[in-house]
């Protein structure tokens, strides 16, 4: 298969399976850390609502879906690459992040917590998905 062709499906597919991971994990948080009383978590608007309830711990899965997302789909876009298997792993952790900055632009999150997700979960944790992925390659 040509190296670009390869690539361009790397990060597509890396995208792919992270932005699955992500929502599966959000689809779920809420059987895990049960919403705040009273909170409507079914529309954003009633997340925005509600997001004055929310304790710490309703954040984490948030942040882990975040994380798991972006390390798996930076992982496997690593994986599967020709070529600039960091560069194209980092390119899948910026889209995630892209996309984090969007939710915090639309939803009145807590300031530590938009701090922590936005410069923990993306960058650092694709680098490493990254790091993961091309440390397996080497020893096989």
């Amino acid at each position: 298969m040509n190296k670009i062709v390869r690539n361009v499906l790397a990060v597509i597919i890396g995208f792919v399976v992270g932005s699955a991971l992500n929502m599966t994990i959000i689809n779920v948080s809420s059987y895990i850390i049960p919403p705040p009383a009273g909170a409507d978590v079914t529309t954003p608007e009633g997340l925005a609502a509600a997001m004055h309830l929310f304790k710490p711990i309703n954040f984490l899965m948030p942040f882990l879906a975040h994380s798991l997302g972006t390390l798996l789909g930076a992982y496997i876009a690593a994986l599967i690459a020709a070529s600039y298997k960091m560069i194209l792993a980092l390119v899948v952790s910026v889209s995630f992040l892209v996309g984090g900055i969007m939710m915090v632009m639309m939803l009145p999150s807590p300031l530590w917590f938009n701090l922590t997700d936005l410069l923990l979960a993306y960058i650092p944790i694709g680098f490493l998905g990254a790091k993961l992925a091309t440390r397996k390659q080497k020893v096989n």
